[in-house]
């Protein structure tokens, strides 16, 4: 592959998921060994112009022979682009490009409730910008995909656990959404965001581990119980994972009880009503 010689893409080093993308920009030879700084560290270094709010909202990169920067989907689509040349028309195609900023700044501005920095980031000045409709439409998205994934795997259940109608799962995954975002205004408001934005990460994860058995159910025949054991163990490793993002967010131990309450709850009812 092409390497872009004399730039410099700077990264939030908070975030696990950019560290693993520019690092792999670097492996595979798209930019030089020392072509990647984490911008807490090199922003001033890499450009002092360089427009740091927005550098950290979009990834930034940097031309360190003429001071020119590119940022967000742009910075990805240059490197690419001059190690693969073969997609420089596509990366050229204006519907394209405004697609591709969309879905970019859809995950950039979720980055940190998709996967949480082990650090909150607070000797930083500059954080990346809360948007409302990002958020928004990350929790309409992640309560769509795991309403979808928990109605298929709920047949495979039953009868031990009564599969319900087309809509209960999505209803269930709605209403715990409302729910703890009740619970969590009444203690710590300004959090409100950031936990919802976790919590469905959690339940999105936690549907997508149960595509696997959902994919074996179509070769094999396989009884209820491992279904439900398979279940037991995923709400398990939700459960623990739930609890090291709301350490992480300091909120202690009421999100996970309501979480885990929420859930309990519902489990009896579907069983007495059903």
């Amino acid at each position: 592959m092409k390497t872009l010689e004399n730039h410099m893409i700077l990264f939030d080093g908070e975030c696990p998921m950019c560290k693993a993308y520019t690092q792999t920009f670097v492996k595979t030879g798209m930019l030089e060994k020392d072509g990647r700084a984490a911008y807490q560290n090199g922003m001033d270094a890499a450009c002092p112009l360089i427009d740091k709010q927005r550098a950290v909202n979009e990834i930034a990169l940097v031309n360190l022979k003429n001071g020119e920067v590119t940022y967000g989907v742009k910075s990805i689509f240059k490197i690419i682009g001059n190690a693969c040349p073969v997609f420089a028309p596509l990366f050229g195609f204006k519907p394209f490009i405004l697609l591709m900023s969309k879905l970019y700044a859809f995950i950039s501005y979720n980055r940190r409730v998709i996967i949480p920095a082990g650090q909150q980031g607070d000797g930083f000045t500059y954080q990346p910008e809360f948007k409302k409709h990002y958020r928004i439409a990350y929790l309409l998205f992640t309560w769509f995909f795991t309403g979808y994934i928990l109605t298929a795997y709920a047949h495979l259940l039953s009868p031990v656990v009564p599969a319900g109608n087309a809509y209960r799962e999505y209803m269930i995954c709605g209403g715990q959404i409302i729910f703890q975002g009740a619970i969590i205004s009444l203690f710590a408001k300004g959090k409100l965001w950031n936990y919802l934005g976790n919590m469905m990460t959690i339940s999105f994860g936690g549907s997508l581990l149960l595509l696997l058995p959902l994919a074996f159910n179509h070769w094999f025949y396989l009884q209820p119980l491992f279904f439900i054991l398979y279940f037991i163990a995923v709400a398990g490793l939700m459960f623990l994972e739930h609890i090291r993002r709301t350490k992480l967010l300091q909120l202690g131990w009421t999100m996970t009880i309501t979480w885990a309450l929420y859930r309990v709850i519902l489990l009896v009812l579907i069983l007495k009503f059903s």
